[in-house]
């Protein structure tokens, strides 16, 4: 019995790409570009365009992990990290993960210690978080290391001495195990 389709998939949509010429297809490119703003973040960091092209991602995230609380703006682990995936997917440098990985630690940490936000999710999403930035980091080539190992002991700091749940003393063991490793 064969598999039951649900839905268009990426091979119909190649499919029909198969047939455009050079000017359909960017056609459809700008106009694909013209719909979306996250389109356009996409593209731009693909090509490498308008300069810094983590900050929209950033962006991105500190919306997400530090939301004004004065404008009732709720936080979103999975908004947060999703700019990070778009990143992968746009461009994917090692560097700018690692970087984004970072900086999302450092938005939760700032965040929590700033309000005194308690909820457990939210911190275990941080630890998660800060061993992918270990990782990411420890891969990157030495002399890239520093700033971010820097940084990172910086969330262990600020982990250990204001938030709960034991995500100091878990960051302390995730640092010291890829600091050695790294």
């Amino acid at each position: 019995m064969a598999a039951k389709k649900t839905g268009p998939a990426w091979s119909d949509v190649k499919g029909k790409l198969v047939n455009f010429d050079r000017e359909g297809l960017l056609d459809l490119v700008h106009d694909l570009y013209s719909a979306n703003k996250d389109n356009q973040i996409f593209l731009h960091a693909r090509f490498n365009l308008g300069g810094d092209v983590l900050k929209p991602y950033k962006a991105t995230i500190n919306r997400w992990l530090w939301p004004d609380i004065l404008k009732n703006q709720d936080y979103s682990v999975a908004k947060a990290k999703k700019a990070i995936s778009d990143y992968k997917k746009a461009i994917g440098q090692a560097e700018g993960l690692a970087e984004l990985m970072v900086y999302y630690c450092e938005c939760v940490t700032g965040f929590s210690n700033n309000v005194g936000i308690e909820d457990e999710s939210y911190l275990d999403a941080l630890v998660r978080m800060f061993e992918q930035a270990l990782k990411a980091v420890a891969a990157l080539p030495e002399i890239q290391r520093d700033p971010l190992w820097t940084r990172l002991d910086a969330v262990r700091r600020v982990s250990h001495d204001n938030l709960g749940y034991g995500v100091g003393e878990d960051m302390d063991d995730l640092l010291a195990e890829y600091r050695v490793v790294g």
